[in-house]
């Protein structure tokens, strides 16, 4: 699975961009809210237009204070996945329990130096695992190999049948690191730049979905 991340689109014409990348699996969208991390993106109202726009299941990714309080209106809207972080969260489970009452699946994300393990008993409450393997914040940073002990720890939960979640990974995601990331087990991948900094983000998405494809065998193009 691609996610086209809009956070590298020209936030002037996302409907033409989220057009751009027809057949993606997602359309991935950064919700900042300049607190959680140290930048400012778009919300809740943005969300709601660009579902008019797109048919591409929306994948919300919520870089935000408080989730309890301002996820579930994410679902609400109509997002398909609609994921918040670990860190930032008393009571994930309550979340995730909100987000799928209204509507959509549910994610949890952890940031590259936030281990794993205590996470994995609330895991079975949701449906998407997303790791980051850049820090939150900044689109355009390289990927750090070392977050990949989570997915692996993840895939070897999963292919065990005791959990059934999409492990996505997030952060510096391109030709050159995308198939690492695969053999380590994730399913779905969020690629920004290695998308829409070029001349044909429609053919960026197929070449990185074969490229993840051949790279890991849970994958089939």
């Amino acid at each position: 699975m691609i996610a086209p991340s809009i956070l590298s689109a020209d936030f002037a014409r996302l409907a033409d961009e989220a057009a751009a990348v027809a057949g993606s699996d997602w359309l991935h969208v950064d919700v900042m809210d300049a607190h959680f991390v140290p930048n400012l993106t778009l919300g809740l109202p943005v969300v709601s237009s660009l579902l008019k726009a797109t048919d591409i299941p929306l994948d919300c990714h919520l870089m935000i204070e408080d989730p309890a309080r301002w996820a579930p209106p994410y679902a609400e809207a109509g997002a398909y996945n609609v994921t918040f972080h670990a860190e930032a969260a008393d009571d994930p489970v309550a979340v995730a329990r909100d987000i799928r009452a209204a509507g959509a699946k549910a994610g949890l994300s952890i940031k590259p130096n936030t281990p794993i393990e205590p996470y994995l008993e609330i895991l079975r409450h949701f449906d998407t695992l997303l790791v980051m393997s850049v820090e939150p914040g900044f689109g355009g940073q390289s990927f750090m190999p070392e977050v990949l002990d989570k997915a692996r720890t993840a895939r070897r939960l999963v292919d065990a049948g005791e959990l059934r979640l999409v492990v996505e990974i997030d952060g510096g995601i391109n030709d050159d690191t995308i198939a690492q990331a695969a053999e380590a087990g994730i399913d779905c991948f969020v690629a920004g730049s290695a998308v829409y900094n070029t001349d044909d983000p429609g053919r960026a998405v197929a070449a990185l979905r074969a490229a993840a494809a051949s790279a890991s065998p849970h994958l089939t193009a």
